[in-house]
């Protein structure tokens, strides 16, 4: 039995990190344009720079809750059978113990080269970016973030583990930036986890849809996880 737990950052939102969409978010105070899209880094470069430096400072002061702590338990447990795929770019998982993550927009504590040729990359923590050089080949350094307009790297392999995933939990996404809908197809059993309904996710191909906050579902959704797994699920 193939599982896959596929979250977004109302997961990470519980351990106190800003989202982007929500009243009050991020995006509220940015633009996605100036900040996160292909020209940013271009048109930008201090202001980018500058918003990348403050996550990583507010990274720095939360810490993983009980949903993450719960879910890198049973992928312990099970880690045959259990894949973690994230679009949230926070390092929360892997502070909870989780040692495999696929990160599907890049991961905030980590730099890498301008140079798409080049494959370096260095993890900074939580400190600020200052003018740091590749090793390899003296560019410039850059958020390694999948910034919108350029090229997710892992969405093939995303869709690779998709193939022979026979459940799918979804956690803490509006679908708006990954259509959900579109990953659901052909998944015999699926659980969608959100605060609210939203309006680009059609819950009527879920098996069963949970509004509530991950770390208050997370209990009965580990259930039905082993369930499946062990085979003692009820139709």
């Amino acid at each position: 039995m193939k599982v896959i737990i596929f979250s977004g950052a109302g997961i990470s939102a519980e351990s106190g990190i800003s989202t982007f969409r929500d009243s009050g978010g991020l995006w509220e105070n940015h633009s996605v344009y100036d900040i996160c899209s292909a020209d940013s880094l271009e048109k930008n470069k201090e202001l980018t720079l500058g918003f990348y430096n403050k996550r990583r400072e507010e990274l720095k002061n939360v810490e993983p809750n009980y949903a993450h702590k719960v879910i890198t338990e049973l992928n312990a447990k099970y880690p045959d059978n259990i894949s973690i795929i994230t679009q949230n770019v926070d390092d929360l998982f892997e502070r909870s113990g989780c040692a495999e993550v696929m990160h599907l927009h890049g991961y905030l504590t980590r730099l890498k080269c301008v140079n798409k040729e080049c494959d370096y990359r260095v993890d900074i923590g939580y400190s600020s970016q200052k003018g740091e050089s590749c090793l390899k080949c003296d560019n410039e350094l850059r958020p390694d973030i999948v910034f919108f307009g350029e090229e997710a790297p892992f969405y093939e392999k995303l869709y690779r583990e998709l193939k022979d995933c026979e459940m799918l939990v979804v956690i803490g996404t509006s679908g708006e930036v990954i259509d959900v809908n579109f990953l659901r197809r052909g998944i015999k059993h699926t659980i969608l986890n959100n605060l609210e309904p939203s309006k680009a996710i059609n819950t009527k191909k879920f098996t069963k849809v949970l509004y509530k906050p991950c770390t208050q579902a997370i209990d009965e959704i580990i259930v039905d996880i082993e369930a499946c797994i062990t085979g003692d699920r009820k139709e």
